[in-house]
């Protein structure tokens, strides 16, 4: 704020020694001065009380822009008013509150506005020239100029709210969506440190049952102390217990990282196998590539944006969603297609970009009544996933103007990833060496 302020008295004290010197303009030079003046003090006050990490409130962000507001109206009103060309200057600070203050902040400077552009038809000082006569445009053009300035703090306030607002959105739904992969992934490995613990602990646990269970006998005739004997035994067996339910399977190793990839693909479909709608996976190789299907890196990011992608196909499909999955010796490429009606085609190029969905009407309701719409969910999956070095497209599978029968079963919408192998792939693991140390893990 402080920095734009400046750049505002600058421009200022440009304009009124231009508008003198070159132009020969008689102003009010010391009640310009002063409104600039002013600012230069708020400034100054500004930077010596408060310190330059400090984060203004609502209040007083607001205050501060009502403050350029009135400065700039009033310094406007003793230049001629909506005859000076710098006039649309006011959408200035009601466009800042638009974008970063709240909806009855923004209404107040709004409305200000308004009634100062307003105050300022009739009430100015006019632009004299050096020889006294009044600068001013015809009356129509003064209408003009306030009804485009009226518009435009309506039209500029709600365009800037409204994108401020999307971008706001998208930033918190894939900042989630990090902070839930991270998360699983963390889980995950955690679940990993405590598997093999349970593995390292078992023996152990093990030694330590043995011998309260030899030292019970041998206290037959001590109950106090065999008591003692058979408690250790049973907390042994207790923390066997609570590890072996704490981790699934042994040692979280590097193979449990990468699987098959029609495994990592049928991960990805699981949530909406029971959704009513039939996913057929089918794999093979393309032109030179191996019989055998790749094994590909487990990510976090993988398996989300496939998901996503496959739930979107199940919430537009008819009946059936194919997942075709095909490999070379360079690329891994997998389509996701349904048999639903296809995307829009005036939003193929647009599909991926961050838009937010429009509003569903009540027929669509009534068509796909299980749709539950996650408006960002191809945005985040196409940045999750080319994050991975994939590279996404979108068509549709047949000509939507077709007649049905011969738009053939496959005629829905059509998503293509495609990364290059090096990208999922990890390198061959030798038979004989070490897999290598466990990552440490940051809680």
């Amino acid at each position: 704020m402080i920095l734009l302020r400046w750049f505002a008295i600058i421009g200022q004290l440009i304009a009124i020694t231009v508008a003198q010197q070159l132009y020969n303009l008689r102003l009010e030079l010391g009640l310009c001065y002063l409104a600039v003046g002013v600012s230069v003090v708020g400034n100054l006050i500004a930077i010596f009380v408060f310190p330059e990490n400090k984060r203004l409130s609502e209040t007083e962000n607001f205050l501060m822009v009502m403050f350029d507001l009135l400065q700039l109206c009033f310094l406007l009103y003793l230049t001629g008013g909506l005859h000076n060309p710098f006039s649309l200057l006011v959408l200035g600070p009601v466009t800042v509150s638009a974008a970063v203050l709240s909806l009855r902040s923004t209404l107040i400077l709004g409305v200000t506005a308004f009634l100062l552009v307003t105050g300022m038809v009739y009430y100015h000082l006019p632009l004299r020239t050096e020889q006294g006569f009044i600068l001013r445009i015809p009356d129509i053009f003064i209408f003009g100029q306030w009804v485009a300035i009226s518009i435009a703090l309506a039209f500029i306030s709600i365009y800037a709210r409204r994108i401020t607002r999307e971008m706001h959105s998208m930033s918190n739904a894939l900042a989630a969506t990090q902070m839930a992969l991270a998360r699983a992934q963390k889980l995950n490995d955690l679940g990993g440190v405590v598997a093999a613990a349970a593995h390292e602990l078992g023996t152990p646990l093990a030694t330590i049952k043995l011998t309260s269970s030899e030292l019970a006998e041998e206290l037959e005739d001590r109950p106090e102390l065999r008591e003692d004997a058979l408690l250790i035994r049973e907390q042994a067996d207790r923390c066997r217990d609570i590890l072996r339910s704490m981790g699934r399977a042994g040692k979280d190793d590097l193979h449990m990282r990468q699987a098959p990839l029609v495994e990592v693909i049928r991960e990805a479909a699981e949530p909406h196998q029971g959704r009513g709608k039939e996913i057929l996976i089918e794999e093979g190789p393309g032109p030179g590539g191996e019989p055998g299907q790749p094994q590909i890196l487990r990510r976090p990011e993988i398996i989300h944006g496939l998901r996503n992608l496959v739930q979107n196909a199940v919430d537009f499909a008819r009946s059936t969603i194919w997942v075709e999955a095909i490999w070379t010796d360079d690329v891994i490429s997998i389509r996701i297609l349904d048999d639903g009606q296809g995307f829009p085609p005036h939003l193929i190029g647009r599909i991926g970009d961050p838009f937010v969905r429009k509003r569903r009407s009540e027929s669509e309701r009534r068509a796909r009544p299980e749709y539950e719409g996650m408006g960002l969910g191809l945005f985040i999956a196409k940045t999750l996933l080319e994050r991975t070095g994939a590279e996404l497209s979108f068509a549709n599978g047949a000509d939507p103007f077709l007649p049905a029968a011969e738009q053939g079963a496959r005629r829905g919408a059509v998503v293509e990833v495609v990364w290059p192998r090096s990208r999922i792939v990890p390198e061959p693991h030798v038979p004989g060496s070490l897999i290598g140390q466990n990552q440490p893990i940051e809680i």
